[in-house]
Formats: structure tokens, C-alpha cells, sequence
């Protein structure tokens, strides 16, 4: 309990995150927020459009994270396929491409908005 627990979930996290590095998508995301995040600081002109724009980079990540969770319990069950594996796998790769959208979409406002002032 306490600290220990917190230890523990910090382990987990960071073998989560080791092994969302595995995954090429993850990887691609995860190099480009960090190019992405500082120039959030420099793009958001108060807290808000920073934590909008940094915020949004790491959703993406946070859902393909998600994804790639729900994709590897369904591949534990079996490879066969099956119509509820893909509706899942489906429904999973759609939040990734909903967030992506999102983020693009904050992004490009905020360079219009930065651009046309």
C-alpha cells in the first residue's frame, strides 16, 4: 500500500510505455510530439492554447496506446478470425483516427490564428 503500491504502478506504466515503443505507430507519434510539445510553448500565446495544443499530441498517443492494448488482448484470445475481433480492432483504430483529427484541427486553427495575426 502506499508508496509501495505507487511504485509498483510507476513500474507498470513504464513497461506500458516500453512497450508501445515496440509498436511503429506509437514510435512515429511519440518522436514527433517531441518536436511538437516545445513548440506548443512557443505556438500558445497563454495556458490555455498550450495545453490545447501540447494536450492534443498526447491524446493521440494515449489512444494509440488504448489501441494497441485492445489489438494485443484480442490476438491473446486467438488468431482465428471472428467478427467481433474486427469490430473491436475497427472500433479501436477509428478513436486513433478521431484523435488524430483532433489534433490536426487544433493545430491548423492555431497556425491560422498565429499566421493571420
Amino acid at each position: 500500500t502506499g508508496l509501495n503500491r505507487a511504485w509498483h504502478a510507476a513500474g507498470y506504466s513504464l513497461a506500458g510505455l516500453r512497450a508501445g515503443w515496440g509498436e511503429t505507430a506509437f514510435r512515429q507519434e511519440a518522436i514527433a510530439a517531441l518536436v511538437m510539445v516545445p513548440v506548443a510553448f512557443w505556438m500558445g500565446r497563454n495556458w490555455v492554447e498550450v495545453a490545447l495544443l501540447a494536450g492534443s499530441v498526447l491524446l493521440v498517443m494515449i489512444v494509440e496506446l488504448l489501441n494497441t492494448a485492445v489489438e494485443t488482448a484480442i490476438d491473446r484470445i486467438g488468431p482465428e478470425w471472428h467478427t467481433l475481433s474486427k469490430r473491436a480492432k475497427d472500433m479501436g483504430s477509428a478513436a486513433v483516427l478521431l484523435s488524430l483529427l483532433l489534433a490536426g484541427g487544433i493545430w491548423i486553427a492555431a497556425l491560422v490564428q498565429r499566421l493571420a495575426s
